[in-house]
Order: structure tokens, then sequence, then C-alpha cells
């Protein structure tokens, strides 16, 4: 079995400190991000990194707090008509986009349509919306068929938010790609500093009006409390621990646990878990073409699949840091459950071999994308090739970087034209905890997440978990989900683990949230 990867200890040395005068350091927050940032479209990808950046440049309608429950952001509120099929939202006065535009409702309307051709929680909900119409500058109207109460659940949600840019933007195929950068949030894009790979740029705009009130979890005031925020893309942890020990980086968002201890041993840095959520983490399949297009293969990679493989590759042996969850909801929520997980119990090579020959294998070639600059999901994809290996599978590694990985995950051809067979990745708790927003639930074939799984009944039970509104039914619904889902397995769980982050004690203002965001912090 493929173990840790074994980290030399840092170097005493500093290294060569950024070309900065001392007053613009005092002003800049120079961040290690979890990977690079390739793609800048948060609706065409659902890549983390490029969601961390949309949080600074975009702002949303409405945003999620430390409770979970959905408050006003970018909107005044809105109103309900009695019989629940209009519901009027009214945006805040003085809003303005990055190029002194005034926002207005018809942005607000446009992007909504442009999201929610991505998003699955509003495909479920789609059905039942008759329109979206901006009635003047501020204020703007869903049409509604039937009731839909999950609607501002789905506008602030998390996992897949609607961030408002402006019309010109927004008309912009859902399926393509857009560049421009100009949103309504508190940092500007420098898009003349960034060079994938290496940087990416922001700074503070100055015309953000943050709406009142203090932070909580992702509601609140977004206030820009630093001129600059910088990331700079250190690919090897011991390079990146050093820079932080040395304090020519002042925040890291995700540290490889293996430095955590000595990171802790510095009285000059904070080691916290920040996020509110573990990190689950996810083994995907291609299911368009073999040789995962068949459902028995991948059951059989199921009962190979020891959750805790996994979590000590990513986490260590401290069980403390990690959690079993053979489920698809997160544990610990209304919806967590094992109906039908049996399969994630086998933890058999044995057993798992012999139901690969019984499901027909014919060696055909397995290829799994690692990347290698990411190094939590890349212990997550080496004991998966460890383990298909030993299953008796044809597998070739291939060692990308997160960027390369995000942008080659998107092609639907067969691996000798370029595609992919097997890819991992991770998501926050809160993403999986409703059959709404579950990204990796959705079985949509060619509108679901990367890999296409197609099944009508996990379609079915999604829209009648939407229309439940007896908790005990919803229930029910979430055993059959999980049910259905371990016999479709077009992903396997591979539980959690609890990723902390670090920064020096300088840096002021970090607070909990479901994701890295970067307003409210300063440096003292």
């Amino acid at each position: 079995m493929i173990g840790r990867r074994q980290i030399p200890a840092l170097a005493g040395l500093a290294m060569a400190s950024p070309a900065l005068s001392q007053g613009s350091v005092a002003r800049t927050l120079r961040v290690i991000p979890q990977a690079n940032l390739t793609s800048l479209d948060p609706v065409w990808t659902t890549a983390v990194v490029t969601r961390n950046h949309a949080f600074m440049i975009y702002d949303q309608l409405c945003a999620q707090d430390a409770a979970g429950n959905i408050q006003p952001q970018m909107g005044e509120g809105w109103v309900t008509e009695p019989d629940g099929l209009a519901w009027t939202f009214t945006l805040r006065p003085g809003l303005l986009f990055h190029d002194n535009v005034p926002v207005r409702a018809q942005d607000a309307v446009a992007s909504i349509k442009r999201w929610a051709r991505r998003d699955p929680f509003m495909q479920v909900l789609a059905p039942n919306i008759a329109e979206v119409e901006a009635l003047d500058d501020r204020r703007f109207r869903f049409r509604l068929h039937k009731p839909v109460p999950l609607l501002v659940q789905a506008l602030g949600q998390t996992q897949f938010p609607c961030f408002i840019m402006p019309e010109r933007i927004a008309q912009t195929d859902a399926f393509q790609q857009i560049r421009d950068t100009v949103g309504s949030g508190p940092f500007r894009f420098i898009a003349g500093e960034w060079n994938p790979g290496q940087k990416a740029v922001w700074a503070k705009h100055d015309g953000y009006v943050p709406r009142n009130g203090a932070v909580d979890g992702l509601a609140g005031g977004r206030a820009p409390k630093i001129d600059r925020v910088e990331w700079t893309v250190i690919s090897d942890s011991a390079t990146a621990g050093n820079a932080m020990v040395q304090g020519e980086q002042d925040y890291w968002e995700y540290p490889l646990h293996d430095l955590v201890p000595m990171m802790r041993r510095s009285r000059d840095l904070v080691v916290e878990q920040r996020l509110l959520d573990g990190t689950y983490g996810v083994c995907r399949f291609n299911t368009l073409h073999p040789p995962f297009n068949n459902p028995a293969i991948r059951r059989a990679v199921a009962m190979a699949v020891d959750q805790r493989d996994y979590l000590t590759a990513v986490a260590g042996d401290d069980t403390a840091g990690w959690g079993v969850c053979e489920g698809v909801f997160t544990c610990g929520t209304p919806m967590a459950n094992e109906v039908g997980s049996e399969i994630l119990k086998t933890r058999s090579i044995d057993r798992a071999r012999a139901a690969l020959r019984a499901a027909g294998y014919n060696n055909e070639k397995v290829v799994l994308i690692a990347p290698g600059d990411y190094p939590q999901i890349n212990a997550l994809s080496l004991v998966t090739a460890d383990l298909l290996t030993r299953m008796g599978m044809n597998v070739e590694l291939i060692s990308a970087d997160w960027g390369t990985l995000i942008q080659r995950r998107a092609s639907k051809e067969p691996v000798e034209r370029g595609g992919w067979s097997v890819i991992h990745t991770t998501s926050s708790g809160q993403s999986l905890a409703m059959p709404v927003f579950h990204l990796f639930l959705r079985t949509n074939g060619p509108n679901a997440w990367f890999g296409w799984p197609e099944d009508a009944e996990i379609e079915r039970l999604r829209a009648e978990w939407v229309d439940s509104a007896d908790p005990a039914q919803s229930r029910r619904i979430a055993e059959a989900l999980n049910r259905r889902a371990m016999e479709v397995m077009a992903y396997v769980p591979l539980g959690f683990y609890w990723q902390p982050s670090a920064w020096r004690r300088n840096v002021t203002g970090v607070f909990r949230s479901p994701v890295t965001a970067f307003w409210n912090i300063g440096k003292a």
C-alpha cells in the first residue's frame, strides 16, 4: 500500500525575500493557496481554488451564515407573495462594479440565468420557475409555477454560489469560460499580474460597500481590510513551510499534515481549523468509457476500498484528524445514513479481484490522473492507483498539475484520445449534506458533474426529496438515495479529514468559514 509522502526536514535558511518594500508588505496579505489558479470562471468549473478567487471579486445576493442560515447580502431583502408564487428581491443601494458602473437588477437576472444552467440545485428547482425578470434597476422577481420554499437556499448556497456579474459578461454561454473578471466584490483581480502556476494578485475595491454587521460565516460585512492579496504557488510543501516560518508568507491555506507539528512549535505562527466542515474525499469514475461504464466494475473497486488507508495517507494515524463515513451524505447531519453501504465495508482485495473477473474486465487501460502539486488529493490518488494495480487492472498513472487536471477532466474523449478513467477531488461536508446540492449525487448524464453518470432513479428520488415537506419522508428518501448510489457507484466516498490552515500571528481578523475567504483580514 502507498504510504504517506515523506517530507524532508525544513531548512534553517530563509528563502529569497520578495521585492516588496516594508510598507508594501504591511499592506499585502501573502498567501500560499491550496492549488494553482488556472480557470477564472466559477460557473464553468467547480474547482475550489476558482471559487475562492470568485468570493474575492464577486458578491452574492444572499449568503450562508456560520449556522447555515441564509441571510441577505447584496440584497436589501425579499418579499414572498401570500400564494408563494412570486418572490421579489431588492438590491442594496450604492453597489458598484469594479469599473464604477452601478449594479442593476438586470445584471442579477442575467447572472442567475447563466449560473442556473450549471448548478445542480437550480436544475432541480427549474421546472417550477416560470420566469426571472427585472422590474426596475433595483428590483427583480421570480415568477413560479408552484411554491419553491428552497429558492433562497439555492441562491445563497456555498457549494456552487450564485455570483453576480455585469449583464454583458453574464450573457456568455454557461459552457464557455469567461475571461473578463469585472465583479462587485471587495477585491479586484489584477489580470496583468496573473501568471498561472506562479502568482495571482487582487487589489482592494475602493468602491465596495460592505453590508452592515459583523462577519458571520459568509454573511455579514465583507470589509476589505488589506490593500492587496497576493497568491504565490509553492508546490513543494517543505519550501512552503519554510516560507511561513521565516515570515516570507503570511497565510498557508492547506498546510501538509506532516508539517503541522513543526509549525505549531513556532511562536510566530497560528495553526488552527478555520474551515467549519471536514474535507470529504471523492474517487470519481468516468462512466462514459470502458472499463468504468460497467457499474459492476465500479462496484468491484468499491469492495477493495478501506477509507482508513486514504485518510491516514492524507492526515496521519491520529484518528482525531479524520473519520470514516461510509455513506454519500455528510456524517452527523439529518440525511446521513449507511443503508445499502455494506459494499464499502467489504475492504477486501481478494473479493474485489473475484468481482472484477465476474464483471468481465478485459484488461482495458485505466488512466488515473494525480495532481502532483496538490498533496492531499495526490495522496488520495496514489492510494487508488496502488489499489487498482493490486486488483489486477491495467493502470496508467499520470502526474499533472492541478490546473491541467481540472481542464482535462472536462474531456469526454476515450483515454486513447486524451480522456481519463479516474480522478479524485474533495468537498466540504456542508456541500454533501442534502441531495439538492450534492454535486456527486447528480446522475443527469451530460449535465452531471465530470464522469457524467446517468440514472433515472436517483434523479427521481432527488426531485421527490425537494417536494417532501415531512422530515421523516425526507429521511426515507435519503436512505433510498444512499442505497441506489451504492448500486450505481458513480463515485466512491473516501471519508473525511480535518484540514487546518496556518497564518502569521500579525495577521488579524481571521474568522471561521465554510470556505477560505480573505475579507475582514488585515495585518497588525
